[in-house]
């Protein structure tokens, strides 16, 4: 009897076989780093001798399906190291769809104030009261031509101002980069510098390789007067003014200028955009601002698209080439605070040095960060002097 016992306990034991704890160690790790994930490899443990009779852990271990991961395809996305999909340019820059309404600008000797009232109506717009009938200011600077206006598409609107900068001015903010150089808030104390580039992040492929000075509000009055002439808005909204440059081969990739939700709380949306190109480039070139979802001017005698770019990539896109003393103007969300998608655009690659003043206009009153203590009412005084100098009344 006690031997038909001690059969049937064997027997059980057989069925109920489960490999050594040690064993299942080895098999999580295997699964766990199959793709080559963190941490060292461990050291190989010195070979024991086994008994040839006795199955070895490394033949059970051999008897166990474990699924490999599977091999990508082409046709497969790309995988991070965690195994998640890598986001494409279309994953965060989603191309717009065919019935999205944008229309381009005709290219017409005669310059339509009606044309520009009717495209900026959704936006905070343009001081139209400051352009006679055929887009000329109707002041004009001591040893400078007089604005001109251009509209470069009709929906969502992009215009330009011709000779917004005198060559005075132009050669002031191009000092102030040279003497603020390598300062990182030193030099003369104008302009903070941020010299390291920007990559992409889990939110963004945008890559940016510029060098940026945030300057003091009372710093670039020029700039802020003029802005406030142009866009009849009112200091407070404006954000820090900037001034970048693009060495050769620097970029600024596809990117919208809209503020991201978490940070509306200062200022609210970004209503505008104005950048001043100080320095030409030519055609062949590079550093043009491409907007992606945007057609060229069409020539209205032979409804021919103008060539938008000097590369073949960027041929059929909006493209304005950098010209000493113009500004290029719109607008990143609508008057009510709503992002346009439809204002994506990019820094062409610069194969020359490119430097341009830029500046942004909020919603709400703003609250800059640097440099320290920077606050517009220290520009007021400077900005009334220069509106004065220009003859120009703002409301």
């Amino acid at each position: 009897m006690n031997c038909l016992l001690l059969l049937l306990l064997s027997a059980s034991c057989v069925t109920a076989f489960v490999p050594p704890q040690s064993v299942m160690s080895r098999l999580r790790t295997t699964v766990c780093f199959a793709g080559g994930g963190f941490g060292v490899p461990a050291k190989k443990a010195p070979k024991k001798k086994t008994n040839k009779n006795s199955k070895s852990k490394s033949s059970v271990l051999s008897d166990m399906q474990v699924d490999k991961p599977p091999e990508q395809s082409s046709s497969t996305p790309k995988l991070d190291r965690f195994g998640l999909p890598i986001p494409t340019e279309d994953d965060i820059f989603p191309p717009l769809a065919s019935d999205v309404l944008r229309i381009p600008a005709t290219d017409s000797d005669e310059f339509k104030k009606e044309k520009v009232a009717e495209a900026i109506q959704h936006h905070i717009g343009v001081n139209l009261d400051i352009f006679d009938e055929n887009g000329q200011s109707i002041h004009e600077e001591n040893g400078s031509s007089r604005w001109k206006l251009k509209l470069l598409h009709q929906d969502p609107p992009v215009l330009s101002v011709e000779n917004f900068f005198s060559e005075a001015d132009v050669e002031k903010y191009k000092s102030m980069i040279e003497s603020n150089e390598g300062s990182n808030g030193g030099g003369s104390g104008d302009a903070v510098q941020l010299s390291s580039p920007t990559f992409s992040s889990s939110l963004s492929l945008s890559r940016r390789t510029s060098t940026t000075w945030f300057c003091k509000y009372e710093s670039m009055t020029c700039l802020l007067a003029k802005a406030q002439a142009l866009l009849n808005v009112d200091l407070k909204q404006m954000e820090e003014p900037q001034l970048v440059r693009y060495r050769t081969g620097e970029e600024f990739s596809w990117h919208y200028d809209e503020i991201p939700a978490a940070q509306l709380r200062n200022g609210g949306q970004r209503l505008a955009t104005l950048l001043v190109y100080l320095n030409d480039l030519e055609d062949d070139r590079g550093g043009g601002t491409v907007f992606r979802d945007l057609k060229p001017v069409v020539n209205e005698s032979s409804k021919r698209k103008k060539r938008g770019s000097s590369t073949k990539e960027n041929e059929d896109q909006l493209t304005v080439r950098p010209k000493s003393g113009t500004a290029l103007v719109f607008f990143p969300a609508f008057k009510d605070g709503k992002p346009d998608p439809r204002t994506l655009h990019k820094g062409e690659v610069a194969l020359d040095t490119k430097m341009i003043a830029q500046l942004w206009i909020h919603e709400q009153d703003y609250q800059a960060s640097v440099p320290e203590n920077n606050l517009q009412v220290d520009a007021a005084s400077g900005v009334r002097e220069e509106l004065e100098r220009l003859g120009i009344n703002v409301v």
